[in-house]
């Protein structure tokens, strides 16, 4: 015991003099530090949890000036810790020791929590309870700065330009090192940017990371003459002075598009008229050659025409231009989608929304197939394909619906999903007839379900995903009424700081919708919280969110606060909820769902901690506080107001 705190007490002197002697580098290098703001995310001092953060946080600095970058674990269990720490590529090795050491002593100065990310202008310090390595997770954090540009459209074009560039030249042409900088011209004065991706994750997936933080650095800087998005695996620069060290590295030079001759220009007037002729006419002589080749088939193969043209398998075309990987997953042509569907008979249809209409459907050898076809004239077609193919290809879970495979024909966009017998659960919760058959057993494993899809959606995925519009529709039942959560054509991939990202367009269901996303466009891990426990709410009263109350309540989540603070808990619960039934444990998950529609997202519990509560790990439940009002009193109110978040990004509410 002795030897321990000795040890402890050596390394905080070491601290306190370390701190002394860089507290004027720490005050001018550092840009941000994020760290969970609940309660239940601190750590307990003098644990074998901080110990081993200690531990790795003392070992990063040394580590990490070799190359650049270091990944690594101390302890074992529920106390190991894993570390990350990037330098960047620019800084030589004793700045990056530096850096990294006074990266490693903020971080335990400022955040007593069990994960934390730190960035300084040279470097930047992550660690967790979790193994986040070879992960990508999207934060979008910014600064800019106050100058603002002379010509906003020629800078924002010539911005673009240099970031594109920079991020190809780091996802694929800088192996071992994810590092690039480089400049071009913008009529009287320079930019130079820089753009980094951390070294454990693939060339698509930094190139991803870095496609979101340019959206970002748009929004937020392109007006001004510097700007600076900060994430978990990646990060974006620019200024219009050379803040890196170009002697150390490879700096590349973009031709801004206004500087060209007009010999340029009338080579490009007539070669690329005259290449678009030459690709086109080879485009149709391949077409016409295997139409020919396929007489017996009225549709083109795409699979064959995409080999035929040496684009790979795993990608396919949409109508926009995109390429959309869908590695792993199967490609499936129209006509055996048709003959399946019985050419998306009405009689095979299972459900109608905003993205189309999905069709039960019948292969050959038996296999029961549900068929998503998309709506043909909307741009969210496009985007939920995406969306869909790339985060649900790999995904595999017990509690999400297993995505089977994809087709596209020209405007024609289909995702083919596992056949669920019993469809969706609101089609049980807001019928009578069928509500009384859901016993109290089967809605706790229905939540209970929901609970840990969401839980790998945020924590055990080798992505983070957020699904944004999470509602009892988009919760399909097997044969066992087992819950899976479906519809990822909004899902975005994300880290868990409900701060760290806004959106455009707010899209999603009225009284699902988390208060700060419907508000504000702000959205995280505590969104899809929210909506869990309006789903929970439902499942328990069998009411509709959207239901109007008549003692002045406005919403579902509303009218059970009330009856909750006077005592009235068992008035909530569905008269139809039949023996056997644990009152006990409704009441239980009433007060889990009140604790998850809080108004005050840090105040919402993660999924880890909702799961550890349905199973009655805690025997506690603390007490809900600031429970919100409805969602859509405000909604009018907040179009009207046309206001702003962060100076980044103006939300318009868009009904799903």
């Amino acid at each position: 015991m002795k030897m321990i705190s000795s040890e402890i007490l050596s390394y905080n002197l070491f601290l306190l003099l370390f701190y002394s002697l860089s507290a004027t580098v720490i005050t001018s290098d550092h840009l941000f530090t994020s760290c969970p703001a609940t309660e239940s995310a601190n750590y307990t001092a003098n644990s074998p949890f901080e110990h081993n953060l200690k531990a790795i946080l003392n070992s990063l600095p040394s580590k990490t000036s070799i190359s650049g970058f270091y990944n690594g674990s101390i302890g074992s269990n529920s106390n190991k810790v894993y570390a990350q720490a990037l330098c960047r590529g620019d800084v030589l090795p004793s700045d990056c020791k530096s850096c990294v050491q006074n990266a490693s002593f903020e971080i335990f100065r400022q955040c007593q929590t069990i994960e934390a990310t730190i960035w300084f202008d040279s470097c930047q310090v992550r660690y967790s309870y979790y193994m986040f390595f070879n992960s990508m997770t999207y934060a979008g954090k910014y600064k800019n700065e106050d100058d603002t540009v002379n010509n906003p459209a020629v800078s924002s074009a010539v911005l673009s330009r240099l970031m594109h560039k920079l991020s190809v030249e780091a996802a694929y042409n800088s192996p071992g090192k994810m590092f690039s900088v480089g400049n071009a011209k913008v009529s009287e004065y320079m930019i130079y940017g820089l753009v980094q991706c951390t070294r454990d994750i693939s060339p698509s997936d930094c190139s991803n990371c870095l496609i979101h933080a340019f959206g970002d650095l748009d929004g937020c800087c392109s007006l001004h003459q510097g700007g600076t998005i900060l994430s978990f695996s990646c990060n974006m620069r620019f200024e219009a002075y050379r803040f890196y060290n170009a002697t150390a590295v490879k700096e590349i030079f973009v031709i801004p598009i206004e500087r060209r001759s007009k010999t340029w220009v009338l080579i490009m007037g007539i070669g690329v008229p005259t290449l678009v002729v030459i690709v086109i006419s080879a485009f149709c002589a391949v077409y016409y050659c295997m139409r020919k080749k396929a007489k017996d088939s009225n549709e083109i193969n795409q699979s064959e025409l995409m080999s035929a043209l040496t684009i790979p398998k795993d990608v396919v075309i949409t109508e926009e231009g995109n390429l959309v990987s869908t590695e792993g997953l199967p490609f499936m042509d129209l006509a055996t989608l048709k003959d399946a569907t019985d050419n998306f008979s009405g009689s095979n249809l299972l459900g109608q929304g905003g993205f189309g209409a999905v069709y039960e459907g019948c292969l050959p050898d038996g296999t029961k197939l549900a068929v998503k076809k998309l709506a043909r004239r909307t741009s969210q077609g496009a985007e939920d394909l995406k969306n869909e193919i790339m985060l649900m290809a790999n995904l595999q879970h017990r509690n999400l619906v297993k995505l089977l495979g994809c087709g596209i024909e020209g405007q024609e966009k289909i995702l083919v999903y596992e056949l669920l017998p019993h469809k969706s659960l609101d089609l049980y919760i807001y019928d009578a007839e069928k509500r009384a058959d859901l016993n109290w057993e089967m809605r706790f494993n229905i939540i209970n379900g929901i609970a840990r899809g969401l839980l790998y959606l945020h924590d055990g995925s080798r992505i983070r995903i957020i699904h944004r519009d999470l509602k009892p529709s988009n919760i399909l039942l097997d044969q066992d009424m087992i819950a899976k959560i479906s519809d990822f054509g909004i899902a975005r991939i994300f880290c868990d700081d409900q701060n760290s990202a806004t959106t455009k367009r707010v899209v999603g269901t009225y009284g699902y919708m988390a208060p700060e996303y419907a508000m504000e466009g702000l959205f995280s891990v505590k969104s899809d919280v929210f909506s869990f426990g309006v789903i929970v709410l439902e499942i328990i009263s069998g009411i509709r969110s959207s239901r109007y109350f008549k003692d002045h309540s406005k919403s579902l989540v509303a009218y059970a606060w009330k009856l909750w603070n006077e005592g009235k808990d068992l008035d909530f619960v569905d008269s139809l909820l039949g023996a056997p039934c644990s009152i006990e444990e409704v009441l239980r998950c009433l007060h889990i769902a009140l604790l998850c529609v809080q108004e005050d997202p840090a105040e919402r519990p993660a999924m880890t901690n909702v799961v550890s509560l349905l199973s009655g790990e805690s025997l506690t439940l603390p007490q809900p506080n600031g429970l919100v009002v409805s969602v859509g009193h405000y909604t009018n109110q907040m179009m009207a107001s046309n206001s702003s978040v962060n100076d980044l990004t103006t939300s318009t509410i868009v009904p799903r």
